[in-house]
């Protein structure tokens, strides 16, 4: 029997650009309190619009 390897739990680069950003948009506590899936496509849409353009303006 193989042994199971442990799951890595991967850092997302831009996470903190996107809580930045959500903290901007005052969206963290309500992120805090009832996760991600709790964001509107509206709100979730926004977050990723401005980190595009922050970092196409940094590139």
């Amino acid at each position: 029997m193989k042994a199971k390897k442990p799951k890595v739990k991967r850092i997302d680069p831009l996470e903190p650009l996107k809580m930045e950003i959500a903290a901007e948009l005052g969206l963290l506590d309500q992120i805090h309190n009832k996760g991600w899936h709790s964001l509107s496509a509206k709100d979730a849409g926004r977050i990723g619009g401005l980190m595009t353009q922050r970092r196409r303006k940094d590139s």
